[in-house]
């Protein structure tokens, strides 16, 4: 598919913001006052921040309300409610512990159990299209989840524990590109499914069905060059889990290079992550293409 700019900010952004908040949710770390405000600024720019880049792809933002009434069907909608109530609930949360030094213990799980719920819901709205193989598989949720805890983790400043999850995000993310390139092939889905000639002998594309391009050639065929993306997916695993790893396992003794480390660490993996999400959309087969001569 095309890797539009806005829903690669929004997938990378609100997954790493909800999964600040997940951590400040269960109390990792346990901050009150001011330090706690820059926590939660920062977990609400990225969340927040993520939210709004999603709008841009739509083609009628000004109708996006309108989403929230779908929530018995669609993953979309179910995804904006567990944002929204997400964020409020951890709003009370976090004013809890920035100007009354107060730890809402049940508040607070249940804002962590929103926002990990957001996170898996994004997932689903891809998960759910069997028209792309490489998306309608378990792992892609995994993906999903795994990156925003890792990162989340990261941005919590728990940096023991990030080594590990980071390692487990590094190893789903190689798991889901093994299983996503066999995905299309193993969908069964050809061109003679593809234009219902399957009965009548070796089906090939003799011309395209137009001459100019059109919306589902725009938006759904996009074709990145095996070479390409392999130097990509080396640059995504060193930028997001090696490179950041590296960073918290240096022994430094000042406090302020290991502070500096572990923003290096976050900024690597934020990159990283922006390039695996790239890929996330650039090497998406859908099936259309095959009425296109182009798969």
């Amino acid at each position: 598919m095309h890797p539009a700019p806005s829903v690669i900010l929004f997938t990378t952004l609100s997954g790493l913001g909800f999964g600040l908040l997940t951590f400040l949710g269960i109390g990792y770390p346990g901050v009150t006052g001011w330090v706690a405000f820059v926590f939660y600024a920062i977990a609400y720019a990225l969340a927040v921040g993520g939210l709004l880049a999603s709008t841009f792809h739509l083609g009628r933002p000004e109708r996006a309300l309108k989403a929230f009434s779908q929530w018995r069907s669609s993953w979309l909608s179910r995804e904006g409610l567990c944002a929204v109530a997400a964020l409020l609930i951890m709003g009370l949360f976090a004013i809890g512990a920035i100007f009354l030094e107060r730890d809402w213990r049940l508040l607070g799980l249940l804002g962590a159990g929103l926002s990990l719920a957001t996170v898996f819901t994004t997932s689903m709205i891809y998960t759910q299209l069997k028209t792309i193989p490489r998306w309608n598989m378990a792992l892609t949720p995994v993906v999903f989840l795994s990156f925003s805890i890792s990162g989340g983790a990261l941005l919590a400043g728990q940096e023991s524990l990030s080594i590990w999850l980071l390692l487990a995000a590094g190893a789903v993310q190689l798991a889901y590109w093994a299983k996503g390139d066999k995905a299309f092939a193993a969908s069964g889905t050809t061109i003679k499914t593809a234009t219902g000639l399957g009965g009548e002998g070796t089906v090939r594309a003799f011309e395209p069905p137009h001459t100019g391009s059109n919306y589902l050639l725009r938006e759904f065929v996009h074709v990145v060059g095996r070479k390409h993306a392999q130097k990509l997916r080396v640059i995504a695993l060193l930028l997001g889990f090696g490179l950041p790893i590296v960073f918290l396992v240096l022994p430094v003794e000042s406090s302020l290079v290991k502070h500096l480390m572990a923003a290096f660490a976050v900024l690597s993996h934020m990159v990283g992550a922006a390039v695996s999400r790239w890929l996330f959309f650039a090497q998406a087969e859908h099936v259309v293409g095959l009425y296109y001569g182009k798969r």
